[in-house]
């Protein structure tokens, strides 16, 4: 039997496609060329403190409402939607803010991700909260609302203030 030969050989082994288990074979081929990250990641949680401060803010305010409306019930009601908004925007913004730093290819994913679960776990507490029967019920219902239209409008906001701190400037932008 003769030696193979080096014209019909391939350089580099294609490795076989495996769709379960460990790969068939180690992969050595390099990974490809990132862009650099910022030089200030700072900027992906910028918004945070606004949204925290508006967030306690609202908590105040629907728990005064809730009060004047309809008692203490009503009042722990309507401040715990708002502060279920509150910390749902807040870790979303953490999460996609840690998708951002490590590769921003992850943004996507992980944010459709904490959406799915926040919306799921705000619909299972919200379940939970109407089977009980618990006359807080409805106050939170309207606190989640006004919280979720509340921080939404803060962000929007705050990103149409840092697209026009970064826009860039032309004869159109001129003074």
């Amino acid at each position: 039997m003769s030696a193979p030969d080096a014209a019909t050989e391939s350089p580099v082994p294609v490795p076989r496609l495996r769709f379960f288990g460990p790969p068939a074979e180690e992969d050595d081929t390099p990974l490809p060329d990132l862009p650099p990250l910022p030089a200030d990641p700072r900027w992906r949680i910028e918004h945070l403190p606004m949204l925290a401060a508006t967030g306690f803010a609202l908590v105040f305010c629907a728990f005064t409402a809730g009060y004047f409306a309809g008692g203490v019930t009503a009042a722990l009601g309507a401040a715990g939607g708002v502060f279920v908004v509150a910390i749902g925007a807040t870790m979303s913004t953490l999460a996609i803010a840690w998708a951002d730093a490590v590769r921003p290819a992850l943004v996507l994913p992980v944010g459709l991700m904490t959406y799915v679960i926040k919306f799921a776990l705000i619909a299972l507490v919200m379940l939970g909260v109407a089977s009980s029967g618990w006359a807080g019920g409805i106050p939170m219902a309207w606190g989640l609302a006004a919280g979720a239209v509340t921080i939404t409008a803060v962000q929007v906001w705050w990103i149409s203030r840092l697209a026009r701190r970064n826009w860039p400037a032309g004869p159109a932008n001129t003074p």
